[in-house]
């Protein structure tokens, strides 16, 4: 069957979409981007047959779909898990998710490697957080567990023996009580916020090395005497 374009309608409240009209019914059969009307030139008297009128459709899905993905991205940088559940949730079918992604990929405006390093090495720099936990968030956003891995393997130790120390040394300042129940508390802390556990009681061992020093000069001036 062939049809025939007898209106073209601006959207009322999407001002870059047009509803395509054939025939003469009363209901629009197609609703297109503007991008869409040009490149397929959809005027009054285009005819148009059926397998047509489908492909355009599953065009404008995935225009669609490539589109909200891009507004998305604008916010923050995204995994293409999280492109995926975002679309999932705008209720955009499977094949058009799945061009999309491909096609940012291919732009290079999603890359779970380098989204990987990148966050790794923010929450370690800013965050605080060791290693395990930044895994653990990385999965969380949808990165693989390969991905996941590589980026928190390649953290530098000293840095994150630097980070493990500060946060010990500040959370130490704040701690009361008996100086083995702090250390205790203290690695307890430190293991919850994700350091491996060498890291974390080699920052222990430094933030209460003070207090042990003066500990133990309490205890020679009580020989002393």
């Amino acid at each position: 069957m062939i049809y025939t374009v007898t209106s073209v309608e601006q959207d009322a409240k999407q001002y870059r979409r047009y509803h395509i009209y054939m025939n003469n019914d009363s209901e629009p059969m197609l609703s297109v981007h503007e991008d869409l009307l040009i490149r397929h030139r959809l005027f009054k008297g285009l005819e148009l047959t059926e397998s047509a009128i489908s492909d355009i459709r599953a065009e404008d899905n995935q225009y669609k779909a490539y589109a909200l993905a891009i507004n998305y991205l604008g916010l923050r940088p995204r995994t293409s898990k999280e492109i995926e559940r975002y679309l999932q949730r705008k209720e955009i079918e499977p094949e058009p998710i799945a061009y999309a992604i491909e096609r940012l990929e291919r732009e290079r405006l999603i890359d779970d490697e380098d989204y990987a390093k990148r966050f790794a090495e923010s929450r370690l720099r800013s965050g605080g957080k060791g290693r395990l936990l930044i895994k653990q968030e990385l999965k969380m956003r949808g990165v693989d567990k390969h991905t996941a891995d590589a980026a928190s393997q390649e953290l530098g130790r000293e840095a994150e023996q630097a980070v493990a120390d500060l946060a010990a040394a500040k959370k130490w300042r704040s701690m009361t009580g008996e100086i083995y129940d702090k250390r205790r508390k203290l690695a307890q802390f430190l293991l919850r916020r994700g350091f491996p556990m060498d890291v974390a009681m080699q920052a222990v061992k430094r933030a209460s090395a003070d207090q042990e020093a003066a500990l133990d000069d309490e205890e020679l001036g009580w020989l002393d005497n």
